[in-house]
């Protein structure tokens, strides 16, 4: 091939040192080549919107665009800045044999601050800084932008500073690497860290021809196996992921990976080892292992992290619950209520009752706190809700008539009740449906305090859309500290009722459980 090759790449020092690299290889090979600097997207026009083609990379808009242009022939790039998809029309052509894949820690004076409680470590990094708090816990990690010698000059103007993290390679190639470094051996680097990579377009075969002579196959092997490993992961949000491959002396690919949450609290590690021909399901494989052991919940807490809050739920709502609302809705959630297991007499549990009415689970565990069951006579067993009922059913004893709601249970006992007679094992707080309709209709009602219920939401965000409830008593325990402004979504008609004395706007599940109240609020954001 005679014409000559335009070789694009950012003007940062670093970048021209790769592009060179690249040109150096291409020419002792014969071939032709210029560098073509390109700075900015500003005089570079395309007939379609970016996101049609695929341009997402914040590193890689301006030669991918100059490409598409025909201003260029090849792009090099810093393979772990490359997007794990590509343009459309944009293929990886070649990647050259990887350099240092460490990273490295360029401290001040000495090392003896990484056994101090107290240090001070930069870096602009989500991994590095997820992997250093989990290493050091106590320590602060402070934000670090720029190139490679503006932030080497930071480290040193901040006085406060101990030290900074920066990529092996970049110190490397620029020949700038400080004698107080060293290679953090335990941090698993970025995918793709080290390694330079050569895109083309598509459907230019002979360029594509030419960087096949230059690729490396086992940097293109190993660094394959981490980018898949960080799509299949990472879902399109920026996230705490380290990987790395590489083949050892037995012919085999050896992979360690890595999902952290940003603060570092929280990590999920995976080897895995497969003889070189058969590595092709790793990635695969290893994204599965992180994902079902806890890496999906950990992945959508760090997707919903700058993503507005729009419901709050009155009752802690566990992370199997969490799953289920639709994209784009994001929850938050802590207990109203907070719940007191009240003493009962025994005398009066172990003497047999005729009817009972129960209204709720807590009223069933402060029972069966007090007395075992088999010591319990009770005749009729009257309750409020299905899972009350599956409950006292399950723990007590046969229940003799439920309803959803107290009032519809106070009202059938009045047609039904066997006697005139009812032990009502309630909260300190509760509706007075029961106890007035009874009375009314000459029906005794023996109240006993079975638990204390305690108000405690909190201040919810102005712009929070709609709040969920599970009873009157998480209705009273918002209102005490919020307006009724929004949608109120209600676990049956009794909290509904509650509901519509402060909301306008009130919704009501079609079963009462707390999966039908999530489901309604999907609906809703369909």
């Amino acid at each position: 091939m005679s014409k000559t090759i335009r070789i694009g790449t950012r003007d940062s020092q670093l970048a021209l040192w790769q592009a060179k690299t690249v040109q150096n290889i291409l020419e002792k090979l014969g071939h032709k080549t210029e560098l073509v600097p390109v700075k900015s997207t500003g005089d570079l026009v395309l007939d379609r919107p970016l996101h049609e083609l695929g341009i997402t990379g914040a590193f890689t808009k301006t030669l991918d665009i100059a490409m598409l242009n025909n201003d260029i022939d090849i792009a090099v790039h810093s393979l772990k800045d490359v997007p794990t998809i590509l343009p459309i029309g944009i293929v990886q052509a070649a990647v050259i044999k990887r350099g240092n894949i460490k990273d490295t820690l360029v401290f001040k004076n000495n090392e003896e601050f990484l056994s101090h409680k107290e240090a001070i470590i930069a870096t602009g990094s989500l991994r590095r800084r997820a992997q250093w708090l989990n290493r050091y816990p106590t320590h602060t990690v402070v934000g670090l932008r720029g190139n490679v010698n503006l932030r080497l000059q930071k480290l040193e103007d901040n006085k406060n500073w101990n030290g900074a993290i920066f990529a092996a390679a970049g110190l490397g190639r620029l020949d700038i690497r400080p004698e107080e470094s060293i290679n953090l051996d335990w941090m698993i680097p970025a995918p793709a860290q080290g390694a330079i990579m050569v895109t083309a377009l598509k459907e230019d075969e002979d360029i594509r021809a030419i960087c096949a002579e230059i690729n490396d196959e086992e940097t293109e092997i190993c660094t394959t196996i981490e980018r898949k490993f960080l799509n299949l992961l990472e879902g399109g949000c920026s996230a705490p992921i380290g990987a790395l491959a590489y083949i050892n002396k037995n012919e085999e690919v050896v992979f360690k990976g890595v999902l952290l949450s940003p603060d570092g609290s929280k990590k999920i590690e995976v080897t895995k080892t497969e003889k070189l021909g058969g590595h092709h399901n790793i990635a695969q494989f290893c994204s599965n292992y992180i994902i079902e052991r806890g890496g999906k919940t950990l992945m959508d807490s760090i997707k919903n992290q700058n993503k507005k809050t729009n419901i709050y739920s009155t009752k802690s709502l566990t992370e199997g619950q969490t799953q289920l609302f639709n994209d784009g809705i994001s929850a938050t959630s802590n207990d109203a209520v907070k719940i007191s297991l009240n003493r009962i007499s025994l005398a009066v549990l172990k003497a047999p009752i005729k009817n009972a009415i129960i209204t709720s689970k807590n009223a069933v565990e402060a029972i069966l706190t007090n007395c075992p069951a088999e010591e319990i006579q009770f005749e009729n067993i009257y309750c409020v809700g299905r899972r009350t009922k599956r409950m006292v059913e399950k723990r007590i004893g046969k229940v003799t008539h439920s309803e959803n709601n107290a009032k519809d249970l106070a009202n059938y006992l009045v047609e039904y009740i066997d006697g005139t007679e009812v032990t009502y094992f309630c909260s300190d707080l509760r509706l007075d449906y029961i106890p007035i309709i009874l009375n009314e209709n000459k029906i005794k009602v023996n109240e006993i305090e079975a638990y204390q219920t305690k108000y405690d939401a909190f201040e919810i965000d102005k712009n929070i859309e709609g709040i969920m409830f599970y009873s009157p008593s998480t209705v009273q325990s918002f209102i005490k500290k919020n307006h009724g402004i929004g949608i109120a979504f209600c676990i049956g008609e009794t909290t509904a009722l509650e509901a519509k004395k402060h909301f306008k706007d009130v919704r009501v599940a079609k079963v009462p459980t707390v999966e039908s109240v999530i489901e309604l609020v999907n609906e809703h954001y369909i």
